[in-house]
């Protein structure tokens, strides 16, 4: 078969300026900037645009361009062309001053003012919080207070300028938190100003899970309760804390992943067709499905989770220490690295199958994956051979590192007799479509600039989420070192989630 390629049709987003809250940091430098250079070279970056970048750090605007230029062809994933970095860094300035200080506003609000003067961006205005959690509800206030994002409603034409603003999560850390949040910033924001953005939604494989469901009659019938055995969603890394120590034993496994990136991934797996392919349908289905997990007491969150901290081990023949021993963890840490949820989901599409999520650090591999495992069929037509079981049937949705689809089932073996083998076909994108270098930001980025909200949860899919993560954070909190597994750096987790499977006469698919 000829590969098809991976052309778009897309518009140009809207003109616009994006001010950059954190600009010095390295999700900026790695992921933000690189992901406007590729819209940029696909067509899709408006030709009126301009980037102010904020931060505390002492530069200037020229310093900051430099800066950008250089970094940027170690991320692009792309050869640089010159024509298309002056495009993204023509205009660009750069704001030094506190984020909860009036006076960095009043900067901005002159160089937004300098920006769209020259550059003709009609006013419409993006701003991007790539700030530690604790800034986002100041930014807002400011924001706010100054005007910034005010939105003065339709010109002469019927069509104002908008004003936009992109969350980074963590979006809180428990259900109060987020909650306080989503109050602060409604009281400031409208609601379709607000982008919350999960980066694993701008991966093509996890968009392409609704086209596989609601595109295709060959899978729509049999996604349910009637022929569904259970889901697994799993999303591990190799990758140890790191330099994150700090940060990551405030929080945690749970906290970190579950709430957002697995959580995006399950909605996405369970919801209802929605109405329509448009934001607000989507996002409400999403919402909904969330709200329909069980919400478990504590004892039943202790008993349907298990939580971990990595040992010493070899992950990619390197020697990993143990957890309590990285820089910046408390020695004594009950903090997880490791937690595996079991989930149920009360309404009729999945009565009765459990959702299974995993997700760690130090793990043996990096693999990010929906599988959904088909209930096994009868083998009394082959009570005569030597069969003596059937080979597991899973549709497996890989996200990374292999972006692909698989359908694992029974095929006979060549020969006389009857005998059965595991076989399985695999569609993987590379060899259909031209895979453009990504970093999982274009569509995320695009899509705001054009005010398509479908790919970013809202304020209360958020709060459904964090409302089934409370009772597990309070078990873990309670508990705190007991109920506390351990495992090796470079293995696949703790027994104790195989044992959390076992029980259920289900296993865990390998971590490859």
């Amino acid at each position: 078969m000829t590969p098809k390629t991976g052309a778009t049709t897309a518009r140009p987003a809207d003109p616009c300026c994006l001010v950059i809250f954190g600009a010095s940091g390295d999700l900026t430098h790695r992921l933000l900037v690189p992901a406007l250079y590729n819209l940029a070279a696909a067509g899709l970056l408006p030709d009126a645009f301009g980037l102010i970048g904020v931060a505390r750090s002492p530069s200037s605007s020229e310093t900051f361009r430099e800066d950008l230029a250089k970094s940027l062809p170690q991320f692009a994933g792309r050869p640089i062309d010159q024509k298309v970095l002056k495009h993204v860094l023509g205009c660009v300035a750069y704001v030094q001053g506190d984020p909860d200080d009036d006076a960095t506003y009043t900067k901005i609000g002159q160089e937004l003012a300098r920006i769209e003067r020259e550059r003709s961006t009609r006013g419409n205005r993006l701003f991007y919080l790539a700030t530690p959690p604790a800034g986002f509800a100041p930014i807002g206030r400011h924001l706010g207070q100054s005007g910034l994002a005010r939105e003065n409603g339709p010109d002469s034409s019927g069509n104002g300028p908008w004003r936009r603003v992109i969350i980074e999560k963590p979006f809180g850390t428990d259900l109060a938190s987020a909650h306080a949040l989503n109050q602060k910033l409604l009281g400031i924001l409208n609601e379709y100003q607000i982008f919350r953005i999960d980066h694993y939604l701008g991966k093509e494989t996890v968009q392409n899970i609704m086209v596989l469901r609601f595109a295709n009659g060959l899978f729509e019938p049999i996604w349910n309760r009637n022929h569904i055995d259970h889901v697994q969603i799993t999303v591990s890394e190799s990758l140890t804390v790191g330099r994150r120590g700090n940060y990551y034993d405030a929080t945690g496994a749970l906290r970190d992943m579950v709430p957002n990136h697995l959580f995006q991934l399950l909605s996405l797996i369970a919801m209802e067709p929605p109405s329509r392919f448009a934001a607000d349908a989507v996002r409400a289905e999403k919402a909904q499905v969330l709200e329909a997990v069980q919400v478990p007491t504590t004892d039943e969150a202790l008993r349907n989770s298990v939580r971990a901290q990595y040992e010493n081990g070899f992950v990619e023949n390197q020697p990993v220490e143990p957890y309590r021993k990285t820089k910046d963890v408390d020695p004594r840490s009950t903090t997880e690295t490791y937690v595996a949820l079991k989930l149920m989901i009360d309404n009729w599409r999945w009565a009765d199958v459990p959702f299974y999520l995993r997700t760690g650090k130090a793990l043996r591999g990096k693999q990010t994956e929906v599988a959904i495992k088909f209930k096994q069929a009868p083998i009394a037509m082959f009570r005569d051979t030597p069969v003596d079981r059937l080979a597991e049937n899973f549709l497996v949705i890989g996200i990374q590192p292999n972006e692909c689809i698989g359908l694992e089932f029974n095929a006979k073996v060549p020969g006389p007799s009857i005998a059965l083998g595991g076989v399985s076909m695999t569609f993987r994108y590379e060899d259909y479509f031209e895979v453009a270098p990504s970093t999982g930001y274009e569509t995320l980025i695009y899509d705001c600039m054009t005010g398509d909200a479908i790919l970013y949860p809202r304020a209360d899919g958020i709060e459904a989420g964090w409302r089934v993560v409370q009772p597990f954070i309070d078990a873990f909190r309670n508990a705190r070192d007991r109920h506390l597994a351990t495992y090796r750096a470079g293995s696949e987790g703790p027994k104790e989630a195989d044992e959390l499977l076992a029980r259920d006469g289900r296993r865990w698919r390998p971590i490859s």
